[in-house]
């Protein structure tokens, strides 16, 4: 046989390696294209527009859903818009932190009145109360902080709400090995400086930051461990991490990293307590956890250093430097080559969002399941799928 070798290497994108790498979509895509458990029906999407989400989002058009999207603050990745408005689409969002054009975003989603959302931090079914509409079944919230958001309201909403956030798949899989691995990857983008030796704060220890410490321990820092909850403290203690008071862990930081879901973790009193040369981010889902505004308007603040690629460093009056990454935005989608966490275990949480959509969709989960986790045979189901791909 005579090789050719005149049509020279296929160029791919990365977004085709994403996809190509999904492997349970992937699955899901084939069987989706045959039973069309989305036919006649909108899927409005609010969620980080990356290439992983591209996956996701074509697996529910290939179930015959008409699927608009719009994304989250500061984390839409223009190639990843184009891309799907490409493949049938339909994008409504921009890489914005104006609160006001991301709301205006939601509600040119909601405006086609979709059958179902999948929500990420709880923005389109809080919007979605604002003018509610009955032609909505339910839908599926990602996050711990859309979860908190959503709980409030659950005698107003009534209707199926799964949070996948809640599923151990989720739990353990993508916040606690995905976030866990992305926001050490991230600091180290941002920043380009040695981990090894260096004193870094946790505040926070649910799943995400339960991953957050072991990353970075397991990258030689030296990890201490904040949360207001004495039963996270103790286990944080338990797991080997250094449990001191608030004010002794952020005093000796040299890296702290919120990830609670919480507004105003961290204010401007912090500015009296950092040491020079501090680094601040954030690896939750809102960008408040850090009252940036509050703190740029402190007593403390003489002026600010703006970098290329996302980095501030406030220069104190009394000669201090601390150092904000990404402006306060979640970290692992925000600054150099925001790749957010690793395919595989984001291809499981969207296997789960594809599964419970299909459940919403078919009527199989009802409206006094509103804000909820996965349920088991869901769970079982995509950990089975998973198992299966890994051991053929």
């Amino acid at each position: 046989m005579t090789k050719r070798v005149d049509a020279g290497p296929k160029k791919k994108t990365r977004i085709d390696w994403v996809g190509e790498n999904c492997r349970l979509l992937a699955k899901t895509t084939i069987e989706f294209r045959k039973t069309r458990p989305f036919d006649g029906k909108t899927i409005g999407t609010g969620i980080h527009l990356e290439p992983k989400t591209a996956a996701l989002l074509l697996t529910l058009k290939a179930g015959g859903a008409r699927v608009l999207s719009t994304g989250n603050l500061n984390s839409t990745q223009p190639e990843t818009v184009s891309y799907l408005l490409e493949h049938g689409i339909e994008v409504y969002a921009s890489p914005t932190r104006d609160a006001k054009e991301h709301t205006a975003n939601l509600d040119r989603i909601l405006k086609y009145k979709p059958d179902l959302l999948l929500d990420n931090g709880g923005d389109l079914f809080a919007r979605f109360l604002e003018n509610p509409y009955p032609e909505l079944l339910g839908g599926t919230e990602e996050t711990t902080s859309g979860r908190m958001r959503l709980l409030p309201l659950r005698e107003r909403l009534k209707m199926s709400i799964l949070v996948i956030n809640d599923s151990p798949i989720k739990q353990f899989a993508e916040n606690k090995h995905g976030v866990g691995q992305s926001v050490m990857e991230s600091y180290l983008r941002f920043t380009n400086r040695i981990t090894n030796g260096q004193q870094v704060t946790v505040i926070g220890y649910g799943s995400c930051g339960r991953g957050v410490a072991d990353y970075f321990r397991s990258s030689k820092a030296v990890v201490s461990v904040i949360d207001k909850d004495p039963l996270k403290t103790l286990e944080a203690h338990l797991d080997g991490f250094l449990t001191p008071h608030r004010q002794e862990a952020l005093e000796t930081a040299d890296i702290v990293i919120t990830i609670t879901g919480v507004k105003n973790i961290l204010q401007e009193d912090v500015l009296e307590i950092l040491k020079d040369g501090a680094v601040l981010a954030n690896a939750g889902h809102f960008p408040w956890e850090i009252d940036v505004s509050g703190i740029e308007n402190s007593r403390w603040l003489e002026d600010i250093d703006l970098y290329d690629e996302d980095i501030a460093t406030w220069n104190l009056t009394d000669g201090r430097k601390v150092h904000l990454l990404g402006r306060g935005h979640m970290m692992n989608l925000a600054g150099p080559r925001p790749l957010g966490n690793s395919i595989e275990v984001m291809d499981m949480g969207f296997a789960l969002q594809a599964r419970c959509l299909e459940a919403v969709a078919s009527g199989s989960v009802n409206q006094d399941q509103c804000v909820v986790t996965v349920p088991e045979k869901i769970n079982n189901a995509v950990a089975e799928a998973y198992l299966e791909l890994i051991r053929s």
